[in-house]
Formats: structure tokens, C-alpha cells, sequence
């Protein structure tokens, strides 16, 4: 058993903290927040994801997630879909689901199934108002704002995009880079009611449960996606553009301007999209910056997770994803280390495991789905060029269908034959991988004549 302690109560660091408490070790995470003003737009829960959480026993139900069932390519102008890809295909009762859920509510299944007072192992105590300013992975050790150090046999730092621990792994700073298209998004909320109030905005709602639209515009700078959450009652928007002319400070979610910001920086969409729109109160604006991938996760007794090891833009929707895969990687690679000496060599499997998929990704995540060949040539970097997808279908495949279970028992297999996972590690099966033959012929694009949805 050893003593894990993580920097940052965020989506990787409670999975880390759920999968680490599960392989049987203690562990104390330290966040600078006081986690009482939770805020946040909607994210998107997927199948590579979605198939552990639910093993740990999250209920999609309980915490009002929404069943993803298509995706449409909407034409700015007139609404209607271009294109239609059935994301309910490969959904069948013994797969894993894509799931849409307001980012509040999967942090806060996260902290359930981190500090829940039943089920295996010790709950996971968090520390609030406790930042951490500096790590020493040799010690190791990490520095509170308070001047306290906190000592523990191992050092998860999962502290977010402007990572300290990051620094401290690379012994440099990871500078941002500006991105290929859009450099900044609006995000904002709008519940189901108010739209479905306006005969003039209901639309909107008609056929949409379940349903994300992407509405790209032919300058390629500019593209307004949203979908619904929360039981269906809340419509998230997420805006993207590009202006060379605005500075790109922080990334910051905290940073509002006013609706009509928003409206202006669209007013050539359709009218009836922005009479939708002008129901947010307000919006956020985010600045979107791009950062390479690391050359490496881990140093000495500390290792990275989630958005300190690879921050990435949010065209594919698998930024919380891949910080949750890094959680249950973790959890697994850990499982039977007895001392700190031998978990210090198993970061280099959790290397192995992770590094080449999400770089990626990450990579990937700079366009979207329909722009993908405008980056392959970069993600070749990481992975041989005929394993990366080249087109929508291909990236769901390679996005969803990955199963990190699997993954990570197989290589701690490799490094110690005899190594299986605790049998509580898990509270129930772990949803299969969908059948691609299954996939290629259920899965539907179809094209301009659609029905508007």
C-alpha cells in the first residue's frame, strides 16, 4: 500500500484518485479551490470512457446524463444537415455509450466515487483551499502556498493547463502555440424551457434529444456546435472563431462578455440560429492555445495526468476523456506496488500505455473532424500514418472503440505474467469494444436531402 498524493481535484485528478484508491493504496488530493462555485459548460462523456466509469458503478441515469444519438453538419444559412452520422449504430445493450453531461455533474459522480464511504478501499480525502506552488520528484514532495510540504510516496500532478507540475517534469515551461483555425470559443448555457417559450426559437427543440449539431461555416474560421444535457433540459453552445486582431491572454473560463458579442462575431448565420442564441444571458470566452506533446509524463516519484500532460482544443470532445483514461491507467498500472521504488519504474508502462494515443489526439484536436487532413502529416509523428484516421468514421472508431482496460493489463502482463487486477477493482463487467464490421455497416452518412432536425 502507498501513499498517493495528487495535485488538483479536477476530472483527471478524481479519476486518478477513484482507480489509485481501487488498486488499494491511500491517497490525499490537494485543490486550490474551495469546490463551492463549480461552473462549466457541457462535455462529452464517450464510449472510451464511459465503459470504465459505469464499471466503477456511475449511473448515466442518476447524474442526468444524456444518450447521445447523432451527430449532423448543419449549413449555416439554412440549417438543414449536410451530413448525418448515426452515433447510435454501435450502441447496443453490452457497449459502451457516448454520453452528453453537464461538466458539474460528471466532476461531482467523480468526487462520489472518489470519497463514497462504502465500497473498495480507503475513501479519498481532499484537501480544499490547499494550492500547491512546487513539487520535488525526488523527495518527493509537494509545497503548499502555505508553506506546508506535503510527503507521500508518489506524486500525481493533474493541476490543469497552466501545470506547475508540468514545469517540474520538463525542467522548462511548455509555451502555448496559436492554433491552425480558431483561436478563441464562446461557451454558454440556454435551458430547454426558455427556448421552447418562443414560437419563434421552439425549433429548436423539435428532435434534438440526443443530438449534436455542428454548424461550420465556409470561411472554415468559424463554426457554432451545440447539444443538450442535463435530462435533456439544458442546451449547450459552444462558438468557435478566429481573430488575429484579439490578444490571447489566460485560458480562462471565468472571462464573460455580453450576448451580444456573441451575435455580431455570427450575425451572417441564420437569423432563426441567432434568435436561438440570443437567449444565453451571457457567454464565456475562452482563448484557445495549442501545446505540442511532451516527450515525457514522469520524473523521479511524480508522474502528469490529464490537462497538465496534454492539454488540447476541443474539436474532437476528448479532452476530459483522455484525462480519465489517464486516471484508470494509473489505478491499474499501480495495482500490487508495494514500494515506491517499484512504482517509480512503472511510470515508464504508463508512458508506454498513454503517450502515443494521446499525442495523437491531441494532435487531431486542432481541426475538426471534417478537416482532418490538414494535420495527419503531425500525428505521424506519434504513431504509424496508416493506424491514424483519416476521416469522421475513422476517428470515432479510433477515439471510442480504444479500451484502456485492456490496454493496461495487457502491458503490466508483459512486464509481470502473474499480475491481475484486484478482484474489486471493478463492480461490475466492463463494456465491450463494438464491433467494427458491426459499425461500418450501421453507421450512416447521409447526405443534403436530409430532413431538417
Amino acid at each position: 500500500m502507498l501513499h498517493v498524493i495528487i495535485s488538483g481535484a479536477g476530472i483527471a485528478g478524481l479519476a486518478a484518485a477513484v482507480s489509485l484508491r481501487r488498486a488499494g493504496h491511500i491517497v490525499d488530493i490537494y485543490e486550490r479551490s474551495a469546490m463551492n462555485n463549480e461552473v462549466g459548460a457541457a462535455i462529452n462523456v464517450p464510449p472510451n470512457a464511459s465503459r470504465f466509469l459505469q464499471a466503477w458503478g456511475l449511473d448515466p441515469k442518476e447524474w442526468r446524463f444524456v444518450t447521445a444519438r447523432l451527430q449532423t453538419f448543419n449549413d449555416p444559412k439554412s440549417l438543414k444537415p449536410f451530413i448525418i452520422n448515426d452515433l447510435s449504430a454501435a450502441q447496443t445493450a453490452d457497449t459502451a455509450k457516448l454520453y452528453l453531461a453537464h461538466r458539474v455533474d460528471l466532476h461531482n459522480a467523480l468526487k462520489w466515487m472518489a470519497t463514497r464511504p462504502d465500497g473498495p478501499g480507503e475513501p479519498v480525502r481532499i484537501h480544499l483551499q490547499s494550492e500547491v506552488v512546487a513539487y520535488d520528484p525526488d523527495a518527493p514532495s509537494m509545497t503548499l502556498r502555505s508553506g506546508e510540504v506535503i510527503h507521500g510516496d508518489l506524486i500525481i500532478g493533474a493541476d490543469g493547463v497552466h501545470s506547475v507540475a508540468c514545469e517540474t517534469v520538463l525542467q522548462r515551461k511548455n509555451k502555448p502555440i496559436k492554433p491552425m483555425h480558431a483561436n478563441f470559443c464562446y461557451r454558454f448555457l440556454i435551458p430547454t424551457a426558455d427556448i421552447e417559450a418562443d414560437p419563434e426559437t421552439r425549433f429548436y427543440n423539435e428532435n434534438c434529444e440526443g443530438g449534436t449539431r455542428v454548424i461550420p461555416h465556409s470561411d472554415g474560421k468559424r463554426r457554432v456546435v451545440s447539444y443538450m444535457c442535463r435530462e435533456n433540459t439544458i442546451h449547450n453552445f459552444v462558438g468557435l472563431f478566429s481573430d488575429d486582431d484579439m490578444e490571447a491572454g489566460t485560458e480562462d473560463w471565468q472571462a464573460s462578455v455580453d450576448i451580444s458579442e456573441v451575435l455580431k462575431r455570427f450575425s451572417d448565420f441564420n437569423p432563426d440560429l441567432l434568435k436561438v442564441m440570443a437567449k444565453a444571458s451571457e457567454a464565456k470566452q475562452w482563448p484557445l492555445l495549442y501545446r505540442s506533446p511532451l516527450e515525457t509524463w514522469h520524473r523521479g516519484y511524480m508522474a502528469l495526468a490529464g490537462d497538465s500532460a496534454h492539454p488540447m482544443l476541443p474539436h474532437q470532445g476528448q479532452g476530459g476523456a483522455q484525462g480519465m483514461e489517464d486516471g484508470l491507467a494509473l489505478g491499474i498500472i499501480m495495482s500490487g506496488a508495494t514500494s515506491k521504488e517499484e512504482a517509480k519504474e512503472r511510470f515508464k508502462i504508463y508512458q508506454q500505455v498513454r503517450h502515443s494515443r494521446v499525442s495523437v489526439i491531441q494532435v487531431l484536436s486542432n481541426v475538426g473532424q471534417d478537416q482532418l487532413n490538414e494535420i495527419r502529416h503531425e500525428a505521424a509523428r506519434y504513431m504509424p500514418e496508416d493506424r491514424i484516421p483519416s476521416n469522421q468514421q475513422e476517428v470515432r472508431q479510433f477515439n471510442f472503440h480504444f479500451d484502456i482496460v485492456d490496454a493496461s493489463i495487457r502491458a503490466m502482463r508483459q512486464y509481470d505474467p502473474s499480475f491481475e487486477l484486484p478482484s474489486d477493482f471493478f463492480d461490475r463487467p466492463v463494456a465491450g469494444v463494438p464491433n467494427s464490421d458491426t459499425l461500418q455497416r450501421k453507421t450512416s452518412n447521409l447526405v443534403a436531402n436530409a430532413a431538417k432536425i
